[in-house]
């Protein structure tokens, strides 16, 4: 089996003010211009899976969107900790999965969090990572390019439309959604560190859900697609995002973004 590559090598250099230049996106249109800041996120955020059937909406951005202007930076991480996203499975069956967004909190500092995912992790059961990071300021930290697999749901699946969704790409490990799913994390609140193991904590920051909502108000992925580490997982024993107000944050998407609706031609005689 095959990778398909859509990006550089993950040793290759890259410009830390130039995030994933040579990724394809497929961002959300914007109603103004662009900024550079904006940019960068679309490159990182493009929800690309090889071979996906498309599930996406067509959104626009918003004036509100346009007035929240989130920290956004980059953190290497070494590439042990993450690799291809695949074309076919363990058994050469062609993958038409839809992207997928799934949340999870941290179980420390994002400091720790990157630490951990810069030490190299040989034994293909101890590699994990994210694709992003949400601070508790609102900073959003790029770990690894969109087109890139993270390994953030070990043994876990996903119920959705199409019923359950899941992908085998090591004969050695459960399959998982880590092909087609884009993970971002939370940073948990200090309590959330103090008492890892409790269903609950006081929660994320407004800073926190808006700079989640503006993330992925770049992409296409509708709501019913955005999911967490808690419901893909089959283990049972994964509780994040704990406190995750789903009303709060899909309030606040909703005025980051907003379907495009087709216009609709009359005949005319």
């Amino acid at each position: 089996m095959s990778p398909t590559t859509l990006s550089n090598h993950p040793n290759h250099p890259r410009d830390p003010d130039n995030l994933n230049q040579g990724d394809k996106i497929q961002p959300a249109t914007t109603a103004q211009s662009s900024s550079s800041k904006e940019k960068k996120a679309e490159s990182h955020l493009k929800s690309t899976v090889p071979g996906f059937t498309s599930d996406l909406v067509m959104y626009q951005t918003t004036l509100a969107f346009k007035e929240y202007q989130p920290r956004f930076t980059r953190a290497t991480i070494d590439s042990s900790n993450y690799g291809d996203r695949y074309s076919t499975d363990v058994d050469g069956n062609l993958l038409d999965n839809s992207p997928l967004v799934v949340l999870h909190e941290t179980t420390d500092s994002v400091a720790s969090a990157i630490n951990t995912f810069r030490t190299p992790h040989y034994h293909d059961s101890a590699q994990v990572s994210y694709h992003a990071l949400i601070a508790l300021d609102g900073t959003i930290i790029n770990l690894v390019p969109s087109d890139r697999r993270a390994f953030g749901a070990g043994n876990s699946v996903f119920e959705g439309a199409k019923g359950m969704e899941t992908v085998k790409t090591n004969p050695n490990l459960p399959s998982s959604v880590n092909n087609f799913a884009y993970h971002i994390s939370l940073e948990t609140p200090p309590d959330g560190r103090s008492q890892p193991n409790r269903s609950y904590h006081s929660g994320y920051t407004d800073s926190q859900y808006k700079s989640l909502a503006w993330l992925l108000a770049l992409s296409n992925i509708p709501e019913h697609r955005i999911t967490t580490h808690k419901n893909v997982d089959r283990s049972g024993q994964k509780i994040d995002p704990r406190s995750f107000d789903f009303d709060k944050f899909l309030t606040i998407l909703h005025t980051y973004r907003q379907p495009i609706v087709p216009e609709i031609s009359t005949p005319t005689n």
